[in-house]
């Protein structure tokens, strides 16, 4: 049971060292199913960022004397089920493309609102360093969010349309 501010804020740490952690094993197979070779470049990125995020995370328990394990993400659980699910059921080329930019800015809108609470929680507690570590991540989180949104507007969701809507 929650009782307290402080104890909330390590929960909701722990889901997001969870979500990280679920991410560093998937993304390297979503990344395999990519064709655009700039949005390739973005998915092997963002699996280096992540993985600082979840060493991040790790950082600030252990300055705290905790562990970060005991949770499990299961909104980015379910979220990364649905984009293999739509991975294996879509055509590949620009409309896989278009599905798997769709599934990482779902991850990220989750993962922003996630880091966003936590570093108002940690401003609240005057942990001001977990505050300014949690900004940083939770502003590229925004920049890989933005780059993928990119990415998409600059073609691949038009593209993934249009090889759709020629075989109909």
């Amino acid at each position: 049971m929650i009782t307290n501010l402080e104890q909330l804020y390590f929960d909701q740490l722990r889901d997001l060292y969870s979500a990280e952690s679920q991410l560093i094993a998937a993304l390297p197979d979503l990344t395999n199913s990519v064709s655009d070779p700039n949005l390739r470049k973005s998915f092997q990125k963002h699996i280096g960022e992540t993985r600082n995020h979840r060493a991040r995370l790790q950082d600030i328990f252990c300055r705290h004397g905790l562990n970060p394990g005991g949770e499990e993400c299961e909104a980015v659980r379910g979220l990364i089920r649905e984009a293999r699910k739509h991975v294996v059921r879509t055509r590949g080329g620009s409309l896989r493309d278009a599905v798997l930019i769709a599934a990482t800015n779902r991850i990220e809108h989750y993962e922003i609102a996630g880091y966003g609470t936590a570093r108002s929680f940690a401003e609240c507690l005057g942990y001001t360093d977990d505050a300014d570590i949690l900004g940083t991540t939770l502003e590229e989180e925004s920049d890989a969010d933005e780059a993928f949104t990119r990415l998409a507007t600059g073609g691949i969701f038009s593209r993934g349309l249009n090889e759709m809507a020629a075989t109909a």
